[in-house]
C-alpha cells in the first residue's frame, strides 16, 4: 500500500468518524459507560436491589426522560417517557421490531411468540388469544373450574406442613395449568421433571452467552436444560401425531400419564391442525416454550408478591378478605367452585392486582429495534438502534400517580387529575400494548383472583423469615417468600 492509499484511507476514516459523531450527536443524550461493558454492571447492580429506580432516576434527572446508554453489548435508547413508550408499542412492524438479548433469543427460539414478526405473529397471537386466554375461552371451555380445582388441591396439601415457600407453590399451580392447556398432561413426575429444567432456562434470560460447552455457567446449564425440554416436548409431539392416526378412543398413554383418555382440544392440537403453517416439530417446541414463559413465570410471581404486599399492609388484607368472604357466604354449597359471576364480583381484588402489577412491574419494559430513523422531540434514533421502553419508570412516576411508590389499591377507585380513570392506556401498561399485548392478561387475573379467594378465606399466615424483592434477571422475591400458614378453622 503506497503513501497515497494510506492518505486516502486516513481521510475516509476521519470523514466516517466525523459523520458518525454528528449522527450520534443527534441521539438523546446519555453515557456510554465503560469500554465494552458500557453501563451493564451499574444497571444490574441497581436491579438486584429493592430500589432499581436509581439507575433510571439518576439518568432522567441528568439527561431527560429519553436517554442513551450502553447495556448488554449494545448502544440502547432508554425511555421513561409515556408518550414515546406508547408510540413504540403501537409502531410494531413499522418503525420498530421486537429485539431481545441473544440469551433470550437462543433459549426461546425464532418460532417463539415473543420473537415472531409480521403477519405470522398476528395469526399466532390471535390463535393464542382465541384458544386459551380470552374471556370466552375461560368462561365456556371449563377452564375456570379446572383452575379452581388445581388451586384447591395445592392449598389443600399445605395441611401436611405449615411452612410453605409461596413462590414454589404458585409456580406449581401455574406450570401444571399451562402444561394442561398446552398438551393435556396432568400433574405428575413428568411435568415436575420438565419444570425443574424449565426453571434453569428462565434463569438464563439475561445471562452472558458464554460458549455453551462451559456447562458450569448459568448460560451453559440453561443450554443443556433447553435441550432436555426440547427432547421431552418432541416426544409428546411424536406421540400426539401417532394418536391422530388412530381411531378415537384408542389413544395410548402419553409421557408417563397412565390414564387412557381421548384426545383433547389443546394448543398442540391447534398447532397440528393449522392450515398453511406446516410447522416443524422444532417450531412447535419454540412456540410452546414461549407460552410456558407467559403462563408460568409471570403469573406465579404476581401471586407471590401480592401476598407479600397483603402481609405488609394489614388494612388491605382486611378489605380483601371481607370481599372474598362475602362471595363465599353467597354460595350455599361450601365446596362449590367459583364461577364467572363470582370472578366478576371482585372489584377490590382487581384493585389489589392492579396495584401489585404497578408497583412490582413483573414486565418492567420491552426491547425493540428501530427499523428506520425515528424522529422524536428533536432527536433521531437511527435505524438499527436498540430501544428499551420502561413501563416501570412510568408506573412509578409521581406525575401520574400520587405517592407513586406506595402500595395503595384504593387509588384504583379514584380518578386522576385529568378526569380519566387511573391507569389509562397511555400510562398503565403492565401487559404491554399494541400488537404484542400479552394475550394471557385476562387469564392471569382469573388465576390470581381464584388463588387469593381461597388463600384469604381458608388461611391466615405470617412470614417464616424476612424476604425482599429483586428485579434481576426478573422480578421475584429472593427467598421465594416462605410463610407459616394456619387453617382459619383452627383459629
Amino acid at each position: 500500500m503506497g503513501p497515497l492509499h494510506v492518505l486516502l484511507f486516513v481521510v475516509a476514516a476521519v470523514v466516517f468518524w466525523y459523520w458518525r459523531r454528528r449522527r450520534m450527536g443527534r441521539l438523546p443524550p446519555g453515557s456510554q459507560g465503560l469500554p465494552l461493558l458500557g453501563e451493564s454492571l451499574r444497571m444490574v447492580a441497581a436491579y438486584k436491589t429493592e430500589d432499581p429506580e436509581t439507575f433510571i432516576d439518576e439518568r432522567v434527572r441528568r439527561y431527560g426522560r429519553v436517554f442513551t446508554s450502553h447495556v448488554f453489548g449494545e448502544r440502547t435508547v432508554f425511555s421513561a417517557d409515556q408518550e414515546f413508550n406508547r408510540m413504540v408499542l403501537f409502531e410494531e412492524d413499522r418503525a420498530v421490531e421486537a429485539s431481545y438479548p441473544s440469551s433470550i433469543t437462543t433459549m426461546l427460539g425464532e418460532s417463539s411468540l415473543l420473537l415472531m414478526r409480521g403477519a405470522r405473529h398476528k395469526r399466532m397471537h390471535a390463535l393464542t388469544l382465541t384458544r386459551l386466554t380470552s374471556p370466552t375461552a375461560i368462561r365456556d371451555a371449563a377452564l375456570l373450574p379446572h383452575i379452581d380445582r388445581l388451586v384447591r388441591q395445592t392449598l389443600g396439601s399445605w395441611t401436611a406442613s405449615p411452612r410453605v415457600v409461596l413462590l414454589t407453590q404458585a409456580k406449581k399451580i401455574t406450570f401444571d395449568l399451562t402444561v394442561k392447556q398446552l398438551v393435556s398432561l396432568n400433574p405428575g413426575e413428568w411435568t415436575e421433571a420438565l419444570r425443574r429444567e424449565y426453571h434453569l432456562v428462565i434463569d438464563s434470560f439475561f445471562s452472558i452467552p458464554f460458549p455453551s460447552f462451559l456447562s458450569f455457567t448459568t448460560y451453559g446449564r440453561a443450554v443443556q436444560a433447553r435441550k432436555k425440554v426440547e427432547v421431552a416436548l418432541k416426544e409428546v409431539i411424536r406421540r400426539r401425531k401417532q394418536e391422530r392416526a388412530t381411531a378415537p378412543g384408542e389413544d395410548e398413554p402419553i409421557a408417563g400419564n397412565k390414564e387412557r383418555t381421548k384426545r383433547k382440544k389443546d394448543m398442540l392440537e391447534e398447532l397440528l391442525e393449522l392450515e398453511g403453517e406446516a410447522m416443524t416439530d422444532e417450531a412447535i417446541v419454540d412456540f410452546l416454550l414461549s407460552l410456558l414463559v407467559a403462563g408460568y413465570e409471570t403469573t406465579s410471581t404476581i401471586m407471590t408478591i401480592a401476598v407479600k404486599f397483603l402481609t405488609d399492609n394489614p388494612d388491605v388484607l382486611t378489605e380483601l378478605r371481607k370481599e372474598q368472604e362475602g362471595i363465599r357466604a353467597r354460595k350455599k354449597d361450601e365446596g362449590k367452585a367459583l364461577d364467572w359471576s363470582d370472578y366478576k364480583s371482585m372489584p377490590f381484588t382487581q384493585c389489589v392486582i392492579n396495584e401489585t402489577l404497578r408497583i412490582a412491574n413483573i414486565v418492567g419494559g420491552v426491547f425493540r429495534r428501530a427499523k428506520s430513523d425515528i424522529h422524536y422531540k428533536g432527536y433521531i434514533i437511527p435505524k438499527g438502534c436498540k430501544i428499551f421502553t420502561s413501563f416501570r419508570a412510568v408506573h412509578l412516576d409521581h406525575e401520574f400517580y400520587e405517592d407513586a411508590r406506595t402500595f395503595n389499591p384504593w387509588r384504583w377507585q379514584k380518578n386522576d387529575k385529568a378526569g380519566e380513570k387511573i391507569g389509562g392506556a397511555n400510562i398503565y401498561s403492565p401487559f404491554g400494548g399494541g400488537a404484542r399485548l400479552c394475550p394471557g392478561y385476562e387469564l392471569a387475573r382469573v388465576i390470581i383472583s381464584v388463588f387469593l379467594h381461597y388463600l384469604v378465606t381458608q388461611f391466615s399466615w405470617e412470614e417464616a423469615e424476612k424476604d425482599r424483592l429483586t428485579f434481576f434477571p426478573t422480578t421475584r422475591t429472593v427467598k421465594g417468600y416462605p410463610i407459616i400458614v394456619k387453617s382459619r378453622c383452627e383459629n
